[in-house]
């Protein structure tokens, strides 16, 4: 029986890693020519990925840290956890609308550096300044959140339940998506209806070329007085010397972030949080459960199921002798590898084809064992990107 071989960049949680049966699978942290690599922060876009990588197993949401476009071209799909670390980034989120509305970093800031004294002296001092830290509550105020996906919603939910008013925007939601989020949330047209209406800001986006500096000059300058920013999803999405500016100005009372800046670092309305996001011992296990899962079923059975490159394309198997093939999503693509398999007198028991972008995937069951010498013949046809024989364990 033939063993995958997966090579991990990063500590990944016990709790997934046991999911991978021994006698299927090697782990290790470094392998020559591992069938698969599984990530969370590690930065590979300048580490060589080997030829016999055929998946990506990001354990986290975000994807920034691996050069897609590539791997794509290669054929390779890359898998990440959606919705795994929500909870975790829910709670953070909360926090930072409590510390913000409270004035409560101030606060401790105050307290902390209190001179040493007597409880009465002390006490004194603190009814005198107390003042200076007064806050407003939640209810009623209103929370814009810019992405509704599996975190934004969960934040759109708990917001609600604290009396918060929601307003949201999100042009890449799903009607599953749309369906699942609360009949209180206000559905905005644009960005800049989000950020023209909230008292607070939220993002929930990932970074990509088109949301880079979504928040610049012109979209601060058009924020209410005073807003709360707050930066949860990732570093990029704000463009710091506009944000300088608008915390000059009293624009923006505070920027509240997960992701430090040397520009930022140090100012007196800025509170930057080290990275917590998914820094829990549960969200770890979840992600880790979640893309072991995924990666071994695109391993032993070709099935892709939240890839951010590739269809999802799940065929429930009916034939023992099973090829997965990525290809450009153009013409004629089915009809050469069908014309192949003829050729060498394969015949295709069942067929899935689905297409995102530019990559398509063809899951094909067949009736009879697939040679090395087909697979070769399927590969040379133009636009093929990887083709892989994927018989079952007992076959």
């Amino acid at each position: 029986m033939s063993r995958f071989s997966i090579q991990t960049l990063n500590n990944i949680s016990n709790v997934g890693l046991k999911r991978l049966p021994e006698k299927r699978y090697v782990v290790a942290n470094d392998s020559a020519a591992p069938d698969a690599i599984l990530v969370r922060s590690q930065k590979m876009h300048d580490l060589p990925i080997p030829e016999s990588v055929r998946a990506i197993g990001r354990a986290g949401a975000g994807t920034d840290n691996i050069p897609i476009a590539k791997l794509s071209a290669r054929g390779v799909p890359v898998f990440n956890a959606p919705g795994a670390n929500a909870n975790a980034v829910n709670e953070l989120v909360l926090t930072a609308l409590l510390l913000a509305s409270r004035n409560l970093v101030a606060a401790l800031k105050f307290v902390s550096e209190m001179p040493d004294s007597d409880d009465k002296t002390l006490h004194a001092l603190m009814e005198e300044k107390k003042k200076l830290f007064a806050g407003n509550e939640l209810p009623n105020q209103t929370l814009g959140i810019i992405g509704l996906g599996a975190i934004g919603s969960l934040v759109a939910e708990t917001a609600l339940k604290l009396g918060m008013k929601i307003i949201g925007y999100d042009p890449e939601i799903t009607v599953e998506g749309a369906w699942r989020l609360p009949s209180q949330i206000k559905k905005a047209d644009s960005v800049e209806e989000v950020i023209k209406s909230a008292d607070f800001i939220s993002l929930h986006i990932p970074l990509v070329e088109k949301t880079k500096h979504i928040i610049n000059a012109e979209r601060i300058n058009l924020m209410r007085n005073h807003v709360v920013l707050l930066n949860f999803a990732r570093d990029g999405l704000i463009d710091n010397d506009a944000l300088l500016a608008g915390l000059q100005s009293k624009k923006v009372k505070y920027y509240l972030s997960d992701f430090p800046s040397a520009k930022l670092r140090g100012h007196a309305q800025v509170i930057a949080f080290p990275h917590l996001g998914a820094s829990t011992a549960e969200a770890e296990e979840n992600c880790a459960v979640m893309v072991v899962d995924q990666l071994k079923d695109f391993l032993e059975h070709g099935n892709i199921r939240n890839s951010v490159n590739f269809p999802n394309a799940i065929l429930a198997r009916e034939s023992p002798f099973r090829l997965g093939i990525a290809h450009a999503n153009v013409p004629n693509m089915l009809a050469q590898i069908s014309s192949t398999l003829g050729e060498s007198n394969v015949n295709i028991h069942n067929m899935l084809n689905k297409s995102k972008g530019e990559v398509a995937y063809t899951l094909l069951d067949v009736d009879s064992a697939i040679s090395t010498e087909v697979t070769q013949k399927i590969g040379t046809i133009q636009g093929v990107l990887s083709v892989r024989a994927i018989p079952l364990e007992s076959a």
